[in-house]
């Protein structure tokens, strides 16, 4: 589906959200579930910084760093890969303060899904870097350009237009992940609905609420990276014409 097609659907789900938020057997849930819904985008924003900043380093590092740094990629890499993105969470916020390491329900939410998402992505990132055609390393060695600028210059450039498919899928993924968060007494979007639920039992307009809010969620960043990649593509176009 293309981005216009995306953009309708969205806009039939916001509509719909709209439409429901002035029933009676709705509207009382709207205010509450705003606000987890704001915690919920808060947590993706700030754990998607994270996860781009670990899936480049750690990439960085296992193609080009020395031994040691190099290993210590793998390990993290194929630790958070390995292991449940709850019990990172439940390790951070619950364990940790056993060895005197305290974290606040909001950092441990965004450190735990932030390294857990980084790790896929440091192996999309990799993917993406040794996807990019031999000819072009040959061309910046014969520019006598050093491997930093290489990387900088020229290949992360060609590099990141293979990414951004990937990274949109981790990111809804990402989006997903959050709801995890409610299990370390954060009031993300899935607590308040737990909450309500709890309270009222009205378990179908809580949960079709919170389902086309996420849903909602989910098309506005299929929709930004789908424009990300086409301006992507059309950059490498203009550059490969220069």
């Amino acid at each position: 589906m293309g981005i216009r097609g995306l953009a309708g659907v969205l806009f039939l789900t916001v509509a719909v959200i709209w439409y429901l938020s002035g029933l009676e057997g709705y509207k009382i849930f709207v205010p509450g579930l705003a606000q987890g819904a704001a915690m919920t985008l808060q947590i993706t924003a700030a754990a998607a910084v994270l996860a781009v900043i670990a899936a480049i380093t750690a990439a960085l590092s296992k193609l080009y760093g020395p031994a040691p740094l190099r290993w210590l990629a793998i390990t993290y890499i194929e630790v958070f890969r390995g292991t449940s993105a709850l019990v990172q969470l439940f390790w951070l916020y619950f364990v940790l303060p056993v060895f005197g390491i305290t974290m606040e329900a909001y950092e441990a939410a965004v450190l735990g899904i932030g390294l857990n998402i980084g790790a896929y992505g440091a192996e999309v990132v990799r993917g993406a870097i040794i996807s990019v055609p031999r000819g072009q390393w040959e061309a910046t060695i014969a520019l006598n350009m050093t491997r930093a600028q290489a990387l900088r210059r020229i290949i992360l450039p060609q590099a990141f237009a293979a990414m951004i498919p990937p990274w949109g899928n981790l990111f809804i993924e990402l989006l997903k992940t959050t709801a995890l968060v409610s299990m370390i007494t954060l009031g993300d979007l899935a607590f308040r609905a737990q909450q309500m639920n709890q309270t009222t039992m009205k378990t179908v307009q809580i949960f079709t609420l919170v389902l086309l809010i996420y849903l909602a969620m989910s098309l506005a960043i299929t929709i930004g990276m789908r424009v990300l990649e086409h301006r992507a593509a059309r950059g490498i176009l203009r550059a490969r014409a220069a």
